[in-house]
């Protein structure tokens, strides 16, 4: 099982047990960190692919120790002009462990939730049996992903989709 996941603006490829160094952490020596933003998920030839990240997955580390990357000389020199100029930097670096990667069971109802809000203010229905009627699509419409509400609206003839959020699709889709 591994994953790619975005450490400090870097991303990483990491593996349960696997010692990774990365830009200083402001976190103390010992003490463990999770990182959300998982771009990719492999468990065992089940690759699951973020857009761009991963809901509900985690990777949780422990810092072990910081320190500093070797030396790396800067040297700049115009020829024929007399001017040269070394200077030079060490990297403030965090080694962590990787303890575990994986999901949690836990899903965000609160966006989907918020969706179907905005979707049922968007249009409001004369009757309460409308209400019902409207609210099912909507839930079947937050499991999609951007890209297959975006090919609906384009069959379902919704002007300018290609800029749409998640959310304005489907209140668009539902309202057609």
């Amino acid at each position: 099982m591994y994953a790619i996941v975005d450490i400090a603006g870097q991303q990483f490829k990491v593996a349960k047990d696997q010692k990774v160094y990365v830009h200083r952490l402001d976190a103390k020596t010992g003490s463990k960190v999770s990182f959300d933003q998982v771009l990719l998920l492999d468990d065992g030839g089940k690759v699951t692919v973020g857009a761009p990240a991963i809901a509900n997955a985690s990777v949780e580390a422990k810092v072990v120790k910081h320190l500093k990357d070797d030396k790396v000389i800067v040297f700049k020199k115009k020829r024929r002009k007399g001017y040269r100029v070394k200077n030079g930097h060490r990297q403030s670096l965090s080694e962590i462990v990787i303890e575990s990667i994986g999901t949690s069971a836990k899903k965000k109802a609160a966006p989907a939730a918020k969706a179907e809000k905005e979707a049922v203010k968007a249009k409001p229905p004369a009757k309460k049996e409308t209400v019902k009627a409207a609210a099912k699509p909507t839930a079947d419409l937050s499991s999609k992903t951007v890209a297959e509400l975006k090919a609906m609206a384009k069959e379902a003839g919704v002007s300018g989709y290609t800029s749409l959020k998640k959310a304005e699709l489907i209140a668009a889709l539902s309202a057609k």
